[in-house]
């Protein structure tokens, strides 16, 4: 029995309930087995994954209505993965990745709390150029930029696995890094979009941060 407090909720889209077992709050910590104090994991940092932030609902209500029919789709840095829960109730060809040792257990967790089939993870760091991703039709996330150096690694990783044609949608809550990771993307080839979420439903407050798109 581990000494976490965790939240049980479903969250509406539309028509399509997802439920979602998620750490009650940012104050949760256990890490018996120095697992992400290996990885680099501090406890103040470690609880940031388990809980549903803003970024990850306008995300999840803006994929709703996007036609990733017959597209291969990767999640990045995907905590709670809202997103990919709600695109394999879709049947999209979804897989989830993360850094953090316990997003697998959450998100095996919720896939049988939703009822559906099992969601393709890897826990992988952006700077390991060794995974076994593979190319991607559409790279997704939400709240990606905490650091300055994440800039040069996301850009990287996405450059990685994108196909020649590709797109890339991230929300951004505005922590000021965004510009830079347009500059590096569209060193990669990608034209870039932003724009404010046309219906931030599910959110509860207001969303500061802008919709990035890219296509290639």
């Amino acid at each position: 029995m581990t000494p976490l407090r965790l939240r049980y909720q479903t969250i509406e889209f539309g028509e399509i309930d997802v439920h979602l077992c998620s750490l009650r709050n940012t104050n949760e910590y256990y890490d018996p087995k120095g697992k992400a104090e290996e990885l680099g994991i501090c406890s103040a940092s470690w609880p940031i994954f388990g809980v549903v932030w803003p970024s990850s609902l306008v995300l999840a209500q803006f994929m709703l209505g996007y036609d990733t029919t017959s597209k291969r789709v990767l999640e990045v840095g995907c905590g709670m993965a809202l997103s990919s829960l709600l695109l394999n109730k879709l049947n999209s060809d979804i897989t989830a990745t993360d850094y953090h040792p316990e997003v697998q257990y959450f998100l095996e967790k919720n896939v049988q709390l939703n009822g559906d089939k099992s969601i393709a993870y890897e826990r992988t760091d952006w700077a390991n150029s060794k995974d076994t991703l593979g190319l991607f039709d559409l790279i997704i996330g939400s709240d990606l930029l905490y650091e300055d150096d994440h800039i040069e690694l996301l850009a990287n990783f996405i450059q990685r696995h994108s196909k020649t044609n590709c797109e890339v949608i991230l929300v951004d809550p505005g922590r000021g890094r965004k510009n830079k990771l347009n500059k590096r993307l569209v060193e990669f080839g990608f034209s870039a979009s932003q724009f404010k979420p046309q219906d931030p439903h599910n959110i509860g407050q207001n969303f500061k941060g802008h919709i990035l798109k890219y296509v290639r």
